[in-house]
């Protein structure tokens, strides 16, 4: 059986901005960042899990948003945090 999202529910956001200066966390201290992800609740860009700071997860964790989609182009997948598990969004 493949693992199913149990918060789906919480997709408020779908499309990515038009334009992504890079972490929003990041760019507050001066860090840097190696991938983009984006709240599925509300739109905050964090860096991924690669990142020294871990901003996305971090968001997840804080913020009670389970779910977030890749920012990098060309990339489709969400992932929820709690259930750990990768898929993609129908819209």
């Amino acid at each position: 059986m493949d693992p199913i999202c149990t918060h789906t529910g919480s997709i408020t956001v779908l499309d990515l901005p038009e334009e992504i200066p890079g972490c929003e966390d990041c760019l507050a201290i001066g860090g840097r960042w190696v991938h983009l992800r984006m709240c599925q609740s509300c739109g905050h860009i964090g860096c991924c899990d690669s990142s020294p700071h871990r901003h996305a997860s971090a968001h997840a964790r804080d913020g009670q948003h389970p779910i977030a989609r890749s920012a990098e182009p060309g990339e489709d997948w969400s992932w929820c945090y709690i259930d750990q598990v990768a898929f993609v969004v129908k819209g």
